[in-house]
């Protein structure tokens, strides 16, 4: 929540800055900028988080995470000019960077095989209360108001992140077995632990037997678990989430409906938020595949649906049709949420074996970086000189591209521990196996 709450920002604070009465006026190339500058400092983040988590531990990684958010508010707050803006933004890249690439560890290591899938998608569903709170707040609260209100995101995080165990797998690599034993007893809220912890002990002995490398992601024995990351990356990135929730009051801006831009962000901020949360009962039950293969083909039709209307009405249509459009787009939002948004999290969290994790979690959150910064920066150039189909168009076929290859290569999970999840995803080869 606290690092998406920056995410968030750009939604509110754009027509602000880009407004007449603008305290630091921009261009909308600058703004495009702003809002795409976060995805380069987001390359950074998963740099510390590969040497700093398997050093001092998972928990102190995602507490370090406030340090560069934190700076980069301060940064808003009393920034006159647009290079400030700059470098916040490039500061909350590295704080959201470190944080979407060690919080899937954390929570992959600290739940029980029954819950791991509900416990995965709970980033998503902090994530959207971010979303939900920036839209409420940023657009009524004054720009730098807005700035010191964000800084209660990082300071509400260490005064609760902070009093939370180590994760034992970590504490287990470190030949601290009585830490870890506490630590699982408070995570299980029982002392009954002794065969669970035994078991971790097993894995944590065969990851440390096979020392893990950045380059061994990239050969034959992980060929299948890398495939998998970057059909998450293409399923998530390519079908324009960051673009349309960063520029989320511009989008509105060309829908026509008796809402304001504003009330509109809010509303969506409110149905994704609740549509986050049907995955978190429904995964360890549906199961990974058919969550994903559902998300896709609700996010495909909702943007082929906005793409249409934007050929058909214009980016400046005055009419009563634009409900259709602002309907497709929540349509977009529920499914996009149901299954993309947190069940990708969710396998992510336990495909890859301890030993390699963390740079497996560097990858994905780098390459979604590099992603996010091209869309995000290449959105707003086709909205202005193209038009709003054109982009919405591509969106809507990368999520039709996206529910192939999920068929194609993602195995379902369900139930498994992660040793046999591990398993059944090196031997994977086609649909058949599963």
């Amino acid at each position: 929540m606290m690092v998406v709450m920056t995410n968030a920002w750009s939604s509110p604070a754009i027509p602000k800055l880009e407004a007449d009465d603008s305290p630091i006026p921009i261009t909308e190339d600058q703004g495009s900028w702003i809002v795409a500058i976060q995805a380069v400092g987001g390359i950074f983040g998963p740099i510390i988080t590969g040497v700093a988590a398997d050093r001092v531990g998972r928990k102190w990684t995602l507490l370090s995470a406030v340090i560069p958010t934190s700076i980069g508010w301060i940064l808003i707050g009393l920034g006159d000019a647009v290079g400030y803006l700059y470098a916040a933004r490039f500061l909350f890249g590295i704080g959201y960077g470190t944080a979407y690439s060690v919080s899937p560890i954390y929570l992959g290591e600290i739940t029980s095989d029954a819950i791991r899938g509900s416990s995965g998608t709970m980033i998503t569903v902090l994530a959207k209360i971010g979303f939900m709170v920036m839209y409420c707040i940023g657009p009524y609260l004054e720009y730098r108001t807005l700035a010191w209100v964000s800084m209660s995101g990082p300071a509400l995080f260490v005064l609760t992140f902070m009093w939370m165990p180590e994760t034992p797998y970590y504490l287990i690599g470190k030949n601290k077995p009585e830490q870890a034993k506490e630590s699982l007893v408070w995570f299980r809220r029982s002392s009954m632990v002794s065969d669970e912890l035994e078991i971790m002990k097993l894995s944590v002995a065969k990851s440390n037997r096979e020392k893990g490398t950045l380059s061994e992601l990239f050969t034959r024995a992980y060929r299948n678990h890398m495939r998998i990351v970057f059909i998450l990356v293409f399923s998530m990135q390519f079908t324009g989430i960051l673009a349309i929730l960063g520029y989320a009051q511009t989008i509105f801006g060309k829908i026509s409906t008796n809402l304001k831009p504003e009330e509109m962000s809010i509303v969506l901020g409110a149905v994704q938020l609740v549509a986050v949360l049907f995955p978190a009962v429904l995964v360890d039950r549906m199961g990974r595949r058919p969550l994903l293969l559902l998300s896709t083909a609700g996010t495909t039709l909702g943007l082929l649906v906005c793409s249409v209307y934007f050929a058909i009405a214009g980016d400046d249509y005055q009419g009563n049709l634009g409900w259709i459009a602002f309907i497709a787009l929540m349509f977009y939002i529920v499914f996009y949420g149901a299954g993309l948004a947190t069940v990708s999290f969710a396998v992510l969290t336990e495909i890859f074996p301890k030993n390699i994790r963390t740079y497996a979690n560097a990858t994905f959150t780098i390459a979604s970086a590099v992603v996010i910064f091209g869309i995000v920066k290449l959105f707003q150039a086709t909205l202005d000189n193209v038009g709003a189909y054109l982009p919405f168009g591509l969106f809507a076929l990368s999520g039709a591209i996206s529910g192939v290859l999920i068929y194609v290569y993602i195995p379902e999970t369900k139930g498994k521990s992660l040793d046999d999840v591990q398993r059944i995803v090196a031997r994977v080869r086609t649909a058949d196996n599963w």
